[in-house]
């Protein structure tokens, strides 16, 4: 059980009491989210809203990660290489956020300089991950599937994948603070179960630094997460379901993320292909906006979504 309280409490202290801190800097700096002016209108009140606040709770999921590591002796090369993903693709989001900021522009970084970089990081994954564990894919009532060189490519596939399907559902205050810490407080029950504890304190740190981040992120938000946090988020996601070996479970941990980067995908093609669309807007929780439900409306129904598959997918799989 203390593998869950301490790296919670640690990152959970960490981000609340500097969270105040941070908000005020860049409020003083008057450096804050511009929002796309063909995005939904009645975001445009969030215009100059504090953005990167996952710098923070980044700092705080590494510090609690680390020092229960060392505590319990659980430093290992999975906990290292896992906090290098959610480290590396912060800064990817960090350099993105501080385009749109600087620029005061709601786009960043060119797509292939970021989808550039999620490659190289999930590259480097792969590598430390294939000195320890084999390359097959585990597929539910089969068993392990071994695929060699086109596990590389499944890894890389997986990594960019849940990144940006995260970066595209974080469009409304509170969204994927919930939906993030639902899912890593499911791979941390499946972590505590395998006896993997160094995955559980790492998703136990990430509940943690959410919960704190949470209560300046809900509506109406003093600030946002930024690239900077969603892309670390669907990073980490995706390689601690590789790192516990239960890959494909994220498919249904993650329905919401998957649903959300259905919508975009569909959208756009039935756009360029017939002209019309499907959903009001997209990703689809604007679709919900549109329909005239309100913030707190789709949080709650989208969190209790995450909580349902969440439980069902951690009982199929112990």
């Amino acid at each position: 059980m203390m593998s869950w309280i301490v790296p919670i409490m640690i990152s959970f202290v960490i981000t609340v009491v500097f969270m105040p801190s941070l908000i005020r800097y860049f409020r003083g700096k008057h450096e804050g989210q511009t929002i796309l002016m063909d995005g939904p209108k009645w975001q445009k009140g969030k215009n100059g809203t504090p953005t990167m606040g996952g710098f923070l709770f980044i700092i705080a999921i590494v510090i609690a990660s680390i020092i229960y590591g060392l505590i319990t002796h659980n430093l290992s090369s999975s906990l290292w290489i896992l906090m290098f993903i959610f480290v590396l693709y912060g800064l990817l989001g960090m350099c993105d956020d501080s385009i749109k900021i600087f620029h005061k522009r709601n786009m960043g970084l060119k797509a292939w300089q970021k989808f550039s970089g999620q490659v190289i990081g999930a590259i480097i994954f792969t590598w430390v991950y294939s000195l320890k564990f084999p390359m097959a894919l585990r597929i539910p009532g089969y068993g392990d599937l071994h695929l060699g060189f086109w596990y590389v490519i499944f890894i890389i596939f997986w990594l960019t994948g849940f990144s940006n399907a995260v970066n595209l559902a974080d469009g409304i205050d509170g969204l994927v603070s919930g939906l993030a810490t639902i899912a890593f407080a499911a791979y941390g029950v499946v972590a505590m179960y395998q006896g993997r504890i160094d995955i559980l304190i790492f998703c136990a740190a990430v509940v943690g630094g959410l919960l704190g981040f949470l209560i300046f992120n809900h509506k109406p938000a003093k600030i946002f997460m930024g690239d900077m946090g969603s892309l670390a988020l669907g990073g980490a996601l995706a390689a601690v379901s590789i790192l516990l070996h239960h890959e494909l479970s994220l498919l249904w941990i993650g329905l919401v993320f998957v649903i959300e980067t259905a919508s975009v995908i569909l959208q756009v093609a039935s756009y360029k292909t017939t002209g019309k669309r499907i959903f009001p807007m997209t990703p689809i929780h604007h679709s919900f906006e549109m329909m005239g439900w309100n913030e707190w409306q789709i949080d709650f129904a989208f969190w209790g979504v995450a909580l349902f598959v969440a439980i069902t997918g951690v009982w199929a799989i112990i």
